[in-house]
């Protein structure tokens, strides 16, 4: 199976900000977002015990190093990936379940920047969860890889597979 994985960075959206921000109480279409003047109050109250994580450029290089080598490790077709600053889009191909696949990639990625030696490792580095998208058609998937690898602004840390 194929699948569209997005996993973003601990903090980087947080509630209230001018990304449109929503929570288990703000998320119905057309409900409305959470005020920014409700941001620190309610990202406070959620327990943000860290400020927000980002990548730098040797970051987002061995954050994208850790995916290419877990895909092969596990035998999975990484067919791209995009490491940004606050988020990481994946699209694999394996023959395992979305979840189990993010919950791997944010460990052996969290390794990784371990490796650099610029934080401890009790770093939050990652928000809770992410996005899981089945690709079950070629078009689907053809939108993905559009999505991913020409619509996220400058490419940063970036990589392109072959679609077999």
């Amino acid at each position: 199976m194929r699948y569209l994985i997005t996993f973003a960075c601990y903090g980087a959206r947080l509630h209230g900000d001018e990304t449109g921000s929503v929570d288990r109480d703000h998320n119905v279409p057309g409900a409305g977002c959470l005020i920014p003047t409700q941001r620190a109050s309610h990202s406070n109250a959620r327990g943000w015990q860290q400020p927000p994580y980002s990548l730098d450029g040797d970051s987002r290089a061995a954050v994208l190093s850790a995916l290419r080598r877990h895909c092969a490790l596990r035998g999975w077709n990484l067919l791209a990936a995009h490491v940004r600053t606050n988020h990481v889009h994946v699209i694999v191909e394996a023959d395992v379940r979305p979840e189990k696949i993010m919950n791997e990639f944010k460990s052996y990625a969290s390794r990784e920047l371990n490796l650099l030696e610029r934080d401890g490792a009790d770093r939050r580095r990652w928000a809770r969860h992410g996005s899981t998208r089945w690709l079950w058609k070629d078009r689907d998937l053809q939108e993905a890889l559009r999505y991913v690898v020409e619509e996220q602004g400058e490419p940063m840390a970036l990589f392109v597979g072959e679609i077999v």
